[in-house]
């Protein structure tokens, strides 16, 4: 009879241990928002087209991460900007063949990833220092 009493402690005990984890990861998420989403973005493209674009129509080029998709990118504006992003557009950059230098008939890769355009509301900008 006496086995029958264990199980039951034991159980009550994992029930109490989950709910105790659940509550911890909640508080850590809130806080580490910003720090989390640094991994996509990896910087702002930089060109002489996309600085036109952002003057005349508000759009921001970034390179991003390739795991990353529009909700983080959106969600990493927020945190990192300060600023809500009306529309996120994402397209690919191809890898390009590229002779290596100082050994003929050898060639490797270049470069490729991917690239968000990040659109704002007429008022909001966003500096790159």
């Amino acid at each position: 009879m006496a086995l029958f009493g264990k199980k039951k402690d034991k159980e009550e005990k994992k029930v109490e241990k989950t709910t105790e984890k659940k509550s911890s990861n909640k508080k850590e998420s809130a806080v580490n928002t910003a720090q989390d989403l640094t991994w996509v973005l990896k910087g702002p493209r930089i060109t002489e087209k996309g600085a036109i674009v952002a003057e005349s129509n508000n759009v921001y080029t970034f390179n991003i991460d390739k795991g990353a998709n529009k909700n983080d990118v959106s969600k990493a504006i927020e945190a990192i900007y300060k600023v809500n992003p009306v529309k996120v557009a994402i397209s690919k950059i191809p890898t390009k063949k590229v002779q290596v230098r100082g050994q003929r008939g050898k060639f490797g890769n270049k470069g490729g990833g991917k690239k968000a355009f990040v659109y704002l509301k007429k008022g909001d900008k966003i500096e790159f220092v």
